[in-house]
């Protein structure tokens, strides 16, 4: 009785070209590390690498090398229990969605390779996360086409990505929302994925403090602590950090960083951070500061996107929205038991999932 790894993969393909701050995406690879034992046929146990253009640590091209040797290491060794730890073990911090898709399989075998990662409320399908409605940089029409939809679907956060078109018309757009519904019937959220220079931060925020916002997540690009810090301090606009965590794996590291900035809020991306046992660090780290947190996709698949909501549910994360509305994004995707209803992400225990080839 022994553990075997393989992997498959698949072009997720967008509904339409998601605009981000690095250029417009049209398709999304993820790699399917499969799990199963000859001793026990019918068994598939798995976990997603999906590394993201542009932001992933790991996203080279000996990509699928790296994989390819990280299954003959684990088939040589014939484990015969799944340990979720193995991926720190075999895998360097320098490939952390390859951490994650591994501690993700192996969560899953444990679990009985049913999908089912953690036991709790959301893994039984007995309660429903809230999330935020997101809205792709674009032209303002297109921007607004998909405010007025994520409305009538009854999102009560919505987070728009802001920095890719001209800065006063991004400023209409929000006033448009808040037109339509104030702060007590809708949180907003603004992502500027580091598009504002650390001279016209202070400004910018400052006018986006009308909407009444509920923070704004990396306002300049990362690796300028000691403008965040000043930031943090004096902006009118909560701040978040999201791409400055990014592979900051040293824990001494991890506490300087969120000591010396104190943002109000943290996102985490386990796909990028390194698996969810390296995202409940940071979860641990901030919690101790008085840091909010909230969690995000990085535009996985449904398999990740399964794993990571079971995983935010085990902490109690109330009425915060949680950016985990990704798994409509795909045409060809996965096909899973998770809804989307009235805000929030719901996952259906006896519902059917396809396997990937």
């Amino acid at each position: 009785m022994a553990l075997h790894l393989h992997y498959s993969r698949r072009a997720l393909r967008f509904n339409f070209p998601a605009r981000t701050s690095r250029g417009a995406l049209t398709e999304h690879v993820a790699w399917y590390l499969h799990l199963t034992d000859a001793a026990r046929p019918g068994l598939l146990a798995l976990g997603e690498a999906a590394p993201l253009a542009g932001l992933s640590p790991d996203y080279r091209p000996d990509f699928e090398a790296r994989l390819q040797q990280l299954c003959a290491d684990f088939n040589a060794r014939r484990y015969a229990e799944a340990d979720p730890a193995l991926a720190e073990e075999l895998l360097e911090p320098e490939w952390p969605a390859l951490r994650f898709g591994l501690e993700a399989a192996l969560l899953d075998w444990r679990g009985g390779a049913r999908r089912q990662l953690f036991d709790n409320a959301f893994s039984r399908g007995e309660a429903g996360l809230p999330i935020n409605g997101l809205v792709w940089m674009g032209d303002a029409d297109f921007m607004r086409a998909q405010i007025e939809k994520k409305l009538t679907e009854g999102f009560r956060c919505l987070k728009l990505k802001i920095g890719g078109i001209d800065f006063a018309a991004e400023l209409a757009l929000l006033r448009l929302i808040r037109a339509v519904a104030g702060p007590a019937e809708l949180v907003l959220r603004v992502d500027a994925n580091g598009a504002f220079g650390p001279d016209e931060a202070p400004e910018r925020l400052a006018r986006l403090a009308e909407f009444e916002l509920h923070s704004i997540e990396q306002p300049i690009r990362a690796g300028q602590w000691a403008a965040l810090a000043a930031l943090a301090r004096t902006a009118p606009v909560p701040l978040a950090l999201d791409e400055e965590l990014i592979g900051v794996t040293d824990l001494a590291r991890q506490q300087e960083l969120l000591r010396t900035v104190r943002p109000p809020y943290i996102v985490l991306k386990p796909t990028l951070l390194g698996g969810l046992a390296a995202t409940a660090r940071w979860i641990a780290q901030a919690e101790a500061l008085g840091i909010g947190w909230w969690m995000t996709s990085a535009l996985e698949s449904n398999v990740g996107l399964n794993a990571i909501s079971q995983f935010t549910a085990q902490y109690p994360v109330g009425d915060m929205a949680q950016g985990l509305g990704t798994g409509q994004l795909y045409h060809n995707n996965l096909a899973a038991p998770l809804q989307v209803r009235g805000g929030q992400l719901h996952y259906q225990p006896a519902g059917t999932w396809e396997q990937p080839a």
